[in-house]
């Protein structure tokens, strides 16, 4: 009998460690493709930021340019209106020459030659002239578009922000905020809202606020959404093989808000889960009240840049 209940004691613990390599590998394997997922996702927003200041930059220069073009358009109107009324008072005495005698021909012909040579300039100041005003049309369109499209930007930031805040009236401010920040809604959410300590599981109170955010921008299809988890730099309890460290906790976290926010309807393509562990902390962690801020939630809600993109491309 002693035989029997060893050997099915060990047929049980064998089937254990089988079934924990299988959790180990399909966890390491979602660690993997989050880790990539976050350095292409952290690429693009690089790339985003890089073209926001750019273009900022680019439309700077437009405005330079058209204030330069101005002025030169003043010059050149100014230029041509003195020589229209050069070329009058020339085409003038020719036609008092033409009536006097024949001992003024030398004159006449000098005139003549100074008359041709009056409405060459002429001719050319006006097609300068032209090309001038046509130029500047052409960049004072561009500003405006440039202009109207960033205006439009920030104005659906702002309403964003708004609307976000207002699904989230109900909590408190120190467990939710939300700003805008670098042209993007930042909604940072505290630990004590969403998880227990060391947990990945979110609390009931942190689900109810998570549906709430889904439901207010789950019909935006024109932003892209980074949920990233924030830790102290107190290590982890208890270790595991699933989980070795505070940035393991903190992409794990982020994996489970993700999947929150999807079933509340946010569509997966528009949504990044990272983690930052304690490396991006708001606060010095030397005491109990800069921990506790540190160990946070940030989701942050860009919108989508391809019509900047393209306005860059055609310039």
């Amino acid at each position: 009998m002693r035989t029997i209940f060893l050997s099915f004691l060990l047929i049980t613990i064998v089937s254990s460690c089988v079934v924990s390599k299988k959790k180990y590998d399909a966890l390491l394997a979602q660690k993997i493709l989050t880790e990539a997922d976050l350095a292409d996702r952290s690429g693009q927003l690089e790339k985003a930021n890089s073209t926001l200041d750019s273009l900022s930059a680019q439309l700077k220069k437009l405005k330079d340019d058209t204030l330069q073009i101005r002025g030169q358009k003043r010059s050149t109107a100014r230029k041509l209106a003195e020589l229209e009324k050069e070329h009058a008072q020339l085409n003038t005495y020719y036609k008092n020459l033409m009536n006097s005698s024949g001992k003024q021909t030398r004159d006449l012909a000098q005139q003549q030659e100074q008359l041709l040579a009056i409405q060459q300039n002429l001719e050319k100041t006006r097609a300068q002239n032209d090309s001038l005003s046509r130029g500047l049309a052409e960049r004072e369109k561009k500003v405006q578009e440039l202009e109207q499209v960033l205006a439009n930007k920030d104005n659906m930031v702002q309403q964003l922000r708004t609307k976000i805040s207002n699904a989230l009236l109900n909590f408190k401010e120190n467990d939710i905020t939300v700003k805008v920040k670098n042209g993007q809604v930042y909604v940072s959410l505290a630990e004590q809202l969403l998880f227990g300590s060391g947990s990945i599981e979110v609390d009931a109170k942190g689900v109810t606020a998570l549906q709430q955010l889904a439901k207010a921008i789950k019909d935006q299809k024109d932003i892209n959404i980074m949920v990233e988890g924030h830790t102290d730099n107190v290590p982890i309890s208890k270790k595991s093989q699933y989980m070795n460290d505070n940035w393991d906790l903190s992409v794990m976290r982020a994996t489970s808000i993700s999947r929150i926010l999807m079933k509340g309807g946010v569509q997966p393509r528009q949504i990044t889960a990272a983690g930052r562990g304690e490396f991006s902390p708001l606060a010095v962690n030397d005491t109990p009240a800069n921990k506790q801020k540190n160990r946070r939630t940030e989701i942050i809600i860009t919108p989508n840049l391809d019509e900047l993109f393209r306005i860059l491309e055609n310039n």
